[in-house]
């Protein structure tokens, strides 16, 4: 009880401080100029050796509004931002978002069609990317040169490639960015456009759960909304100095990260890459209070020699999501944390909680005593088909205690903290929208989540829905993955889905093929698929079948495969599993399977 009053009084407190932005028109802009006025010479982000103060990013974002400006850009216009976390990336899309520019925040993963249709899908008129992504930009630049006279292309820093093909990538006139947003003005006054409290901030980018990336619209509002959110139900009280490895392209990192900084003034240590065995001492260098995490880099810390650095350090509270149940306890007590902020939520939807009473395991916490207040539930759904279940009046029912049920939350048009915004193509997100969920005419965000909560309300992930899984802490959508590996293998159908591996944060991919002939060389299997893949979609296991009986329905037997695993002794097909270190698949054997389910050979 205490646990619900405590979260309902942070609750109301971030809803009101909504209600007050949303009287002024407050938006994200707005409220970092006011932090800029307030603490000017406080750092805002430390990147290697850089330090930005407060005033140093509202220069630098004045620059990138004056210059885009200057160079015909409007309110509503959209751009591309590829590029690595660093602070010209937060500088970039804040930047845009000053002259009322939507940046669209493309996961640098992205390569070959995938990169291509994230740049057109949200029409795009500029492509912003940083040197380390040149090779990618160089490899999608035929199949954009057709909208080489809308699309306008950005260099940040220079990259000496003189043995690079061209592939026509010098005909698109490619600018300096750095270069012409040092001679750019950063007189404020000079930019007269003002974004509202509603207006589009900038788009993310998630699998969903079928087919190519979609392009999540994140407003104002809700930046605003979600990373007061988690500040306030955790308790957060500022100033602190965040440490975060996490890419800013997610939501994550991007907004929930960021907000700390951004609105409520806190610091924040951006490193591009995630290191192991620098984690903890990048943390005592910058004097850390707070880390950000997602589950696979609590497991790779623990994986770790044990340093003195592991309790060195002054992080006594970590966030994020993805902590394993399995190793919580190990977790904490190893590196002296004293509260775990997991939460749950999805970069879409309106359904978001956090667990702020350090209860080891839960993903979050749902209020029973005001559920109406923040109105998320579980709502029963069938086993096979995920349809949700209905009574007799048509209505969804709820899970109760102990049960499991799909995650969602009510959508209130007009309630910024309830509205679901969704993606930029309409129709993904009428698919998104269930109706008629408490009474005839309502309607709810559906997360595509199976959860499980107890009798206090604590909530624990429990599986994925649909055709997405989650692996290396990003989305996996199977379709995608299936149609590049058809293509490569010119086949008519594969199969792919997800397994779980013990140890392992969400599921490791797997492909079944049918190779009835045995003509797969695999090793070109792989070669294809690392220029076409991202490395968390490359399946880390293959089996071969014979052939795949589809249903009457002419849908391929994913639930079967699915349970089958990837045990030797079970399947008479051969089985293959990917060695990361030395680049190839390698056959499974009864030896190799103990390895893996021991922790023995990592996937």
């Amino acid at each position: 009880m205490f646990s619900s009053f405590r979260s309902l009084i942070r609750l109301l407190r971030t809803k009101w401080l909504l209600y007050r932005l949303k009287r002024c028109n407050g938006n994200v802009v707005s409220v970092f100029r006011e932090n800029v006025r307030k603490h000017p010479d406080r750092i805002l982000f430390y990147y290697n050796d850089e330090k930005w103060s407060f005033q140093d990013m509202e220069d630098f974002t004045n620059r990138v509004a004056n210059f885009f400006i200057s160079q015909g850009f409007k309110a509503g216009d959209e751009v591309a931002l590829f590029m690595d976390s660093r602070p010209e990336f937060v500088g970039c899309w804040l930047g845009l978002a000053k002259a009322g520019v939507i940046a669209a925040l493309i996961n640098t993963n992205q390569r070959a069609q995938t990169l291509i249709h994230s740049i057109t899908t949200v029409k795009c008129k500029a492509l912003i990317f940083g040197s380390e992504l040149e090779d990618a930009v160089r490899q999608v630049v035929l199949d954009l040169n057709g909208q080489s006279n809308k699309i306008k292309f950005y260099r940040w820093g220079i990259k000496e490639d003189k043995e690079a093909p061209d592939n026509g990538y010098n005909i698109l006139q490619v600018k300096d960015l750095k270069t012409l947003i040092q001679a750019t003005s950063s007189d404020p006054s000079l930019i007269k456009h003002e974004p509202s409290f509603a207006d589009r901030l900038f788009y993310i980018y998630t699998s969903g759960t079928t087919g190519l990336p979609k392009a999540a619209i994140i407003k104002h509002c809700r930046y605003i909304w979600i990373g007061s959110a988690v500040r306030n139900l955790s308790g957060l009280w500022g100033p602190n100095i965040i440490y975060t490895c996490i890419p800013l392209y997610h939501l994550s990192g991007g907004v929930l990260g960021t907000n700390q900084c951004l609105i409520w003034g806190d610091s924040m240590v951006i490193r591009s890459r995630f290191s192991a065995s620098k984690f903890w001492e990048d943390c005592i260098k910058y004097n850390c209070n707070m880390a950000q995490y997602i589950g696979e880099i609590c497991r790779y810390l623990m994986a770790q020699p044990h340093k003195p650095t592991d309790t060195q350090h002054k992080v006594t509270f970590i966030f994020g999501n993805g902590l394993r149940p399995e190793i919580w306890g190990q977790f904490v007590s190893r590196f002296n944390i004293k509260r775990v902020g997991e939460f749950y939520g999805s970069t879409e939807g309106n359904a978001n909680i956090i667990n702020n009473t350090n209860t080891e395991g839960a993903c979050g916490f749902i209020s029973q005593i005001l559920p109406r207040v923040y109105p998320v539930a579980l709502i029963k759904v069938n086993d096979q088909t995920y349809e949700p279940v209905r009574g007799p009046d048509g209505l969804c029912i709820r899970a109760g205690p102990g049960e499991s049920g799909e995650f969602i939350g009510k959508i209130i048009v007009n309630d910024a903290s309830r509205a679901f915004d969704g993606y930029v193509d309409p129709e993904a997100t009428q698919k998104k929208i269930i109706r008629d969920v408490y009474k005839k005419g309502d309607a709810a965000f559906l997360s595509g989540d199976i959860l499980r909560m107890d009798e206090y309300g604590y909530v624990y992930f429990k599986d994925r829905t649909g055709d997405t899984f989650r692996w290396k802490g990003e989305n996996v959508s199977t379709m995608e993955v299936e149609a590049i590996i058809s293509n490569i293998l010119k086949l008519r159908d594969c199969v792919v889905y997800g397994v779980s591996v013990p140890g392992c944060e969400g599921r490791a991919g797997m492909v079944a093929i049918p190779d009835p002939d045995k003509c797969i060389r695999l090793d070109d299997f792989l070669f294809e698929m690392r220029k076409r893949l991202p490395h968390y979609s490359i399946p880390v296991f293959v089996r071969i079948v014979d052939r795949l009986e589809a249903t009457g329905t002419y849908k391929l037997p994913k639930t079967f495969l699915q349970s089958d695993g990837f045990n030797p002794s079970r399947l008479s097909d051969p089985l293959f599993v990917l060695d990361s270190k030395k680049e190839e698949y390698r056959r499974m054997d009864v030896d190799l399977y103990q390895d893996i389910i021991t922790g023995k050979f990592r996937v």
